[in-house]
C-alpha cells in the first residue's frame, strides 16, 4: 500500500514536471531518478540521522584508554589552565600573570617509586604515572619570562573515568634550559586544577573526541 501511494506521488511529480515551463513538453522522468528519489525519501533520512547520532555519541565518550585520554587532555589543557591562571591571579597575586602556550609530549613509562619496587603498577588500584611538558609565558611587572614545565601526574581509574591523585612539577627556562627547579608537590596548583577540571568534564561527557 505504501509503495502504491508513493508510485502515485511520483506519477504526479512526473506530470508536474512535464507541464512545467522549465522542462520540455512530454518530458519523462528517467526510471533511475525515480529510484533515487524513493531511496532518499524512505531510507536516506533515517540512515543519515542514525549516523549523525552515533557521531555525536562517540564524540562525547570519555576514553577509558589512558593514552588516548591523555592525548585529548594535552590538546585542551591550555584553555583550562589559562582559566585557572586568571582565577589565581584575582585571588592570589595581581602583579603576576601566566599564560599556558602549549602542552604536549606525553610519556607513560613509569618511574620506580621505591627500592625494589616494580615500575609497573602491582594492581589495578595503584595510580598510573603520566609525564607531560608545558610551555608557560609569565608576565611580571612588564617583563616576560618563558618557562618550561615538567609535570609528573598520578592518575587512578574510578567508576566513570579517571581522576588526578597527585602531581609533582619542575620548572626550567626556555629556550635556554638553565637550572631546573627541584620537584615540588603541585597538586594544588593551577595546572593540577586544570587537569581535574578537564577530567571532570570528560566524565560528564562535555569533552569532544
Amino acid at each position: 500500500m505504501l509503495l502504491k501511494e508513493f508510485a502515485m506521488k511520483l506519477q504526479g511529480f512526473k506530470v508536474g514536471l512535464a507541464r512545467s515551463t522549465i522542462w520540455p513538453v512530454g518530458y519523462v522522468v528517467p526510471r533511475f531518478l525515480l529510484i533515487v528519489v524513493f531511496w532518499l525519501v524512505f531510507f536516506g533520512g533515517p540512515v543519515n540521522a542514525k549516523l549523525a547520532q552515533e557521531r555525536r555519541e562517540n564524540a562525547r565518550i570519555c576514553p577509558g584508554d589512558l593514552e588516548v585520554l591523555v592525548k585529548l587532555l594535552v590538546r585542551d589543557l591550555p584553555g583550562y589552565a589559562n582559566r585557572e591562571f586568571r582565577r589565581s591571579k584575582i585571588e592570589v597575586d595581581k602583579s603576576r600573570s601566566s599564560y599556558l602556550v602549549i602542552a604536549g609530549r606525553p610519556e607513560f613509562e613509569a618511574l620506580p617509586l621505591g627500592v625494589g619496587r616494580s615500575e609497573k603498577p602491582v594492581s589495578d588500584d595503584e595510580p598510573r604515572q603520566v609525564f607531560i611538558t608545558t610551555l608557560e609565558r609569565v608576565y611580571v611587572r612588564g617583563e616576560v619570562v618563558q618557562l618550561q614545565g615538567y609535570h609528573w601526574l598520578f592518575l587512578t581509574e574510578i567508576e566513570g573515568g579517571w581522576r588526578l591523585v597527585m602531581m609533582f612539577s619542575r620548572m626550567g627556562g626556555y629556550p635556554t634550559m638553565g637550572p631546573v627547579s627541584p620537584p615540588r608537590d603541585s597538586s594544588n596548583g593551577a595546572i593540577a586544577g586544570a587537569v581535574r577540571a578537564w577530567l571532570r568534564d570528560c566524565r560528564a561527557g562535555s569533552v569532544r573526541g
